[in-house]
């Protein structure tokens, strides 16, 4: 288990650190957009340039619609950052001293349902607004797969949990 605990202390930071980056990319484009700082526009207005802070460098790049901007830039990356905060979660789990115990059954049940159904319903939403390319597809059957494995390891953690507090009750 040792081995387990160094790769899921090093995964928790990695999805942390990747939840931070999305987090903070979401709220400083929301900022800059609602304020116009640090924006810029090109092709006649077509696009927008989000620019890296205190410099004239473009640090992102979108189409100047609303529609765009809020179902194909700002809910994607906010979908990612939660991802990764709740992936965090889940590698957080396995460093921990105790492995079966009930919030760490619900961090399992929650990633689960949130690959589950989340992609689903931005993706279905989104597609009233903007048009979703086929590769966005893709990545829904990926996080369908993904909260079908959190699935089957809840499962397992809820097993684990009732043997457990069965082993408990009798000592």
């Amino acid at each position: 288990m040792g081995y387990t605990k160094i790769v899921s202390r090093i995964l928790y930071v990695a999805a942390m650190a990747a939840s931070l980056c999305y987090l903070f990319t979401v709220l400083y484009s929301v900022i800059c957009l609602l304020t116009g700082w640090s924006t810029q526009q090109h092709g006649n207005g077509l696009y927008l340039h989000i620019l890296v802070p205190f410099t004239q460098q473009p640090f992102l790049v979108v189409d100047n619609n609303m529609p765009y901007i809020i179902f194909s830039f700002l809910l994607p990356l906010t979908l990612y950052g939660l991802f990764f905060w709740l992936s965090a979660n889940v590698f957080r789990i396995f460093f921990q001293q105790k492995l079966f115990t009930q919030p760490h059954f619900r961090h399992l049940v929650v990633f689960c349902l949130t690959n589950l159904i989340v992609p689903l319903i931005a993706v279905f939403t989104a597609r009233m607004f903007v048009e979703v390319e086929n590769e966005m597809w893709m990545l829904v059957a990926v996080h369908f797969v993904l909260g079908l494995f959190a699935y089957f390891l809840a499962g397992i953690f809820r097993q684990g949990l009732e043997l457990q507090n069965e082993k408990d009750l009798f000592i």
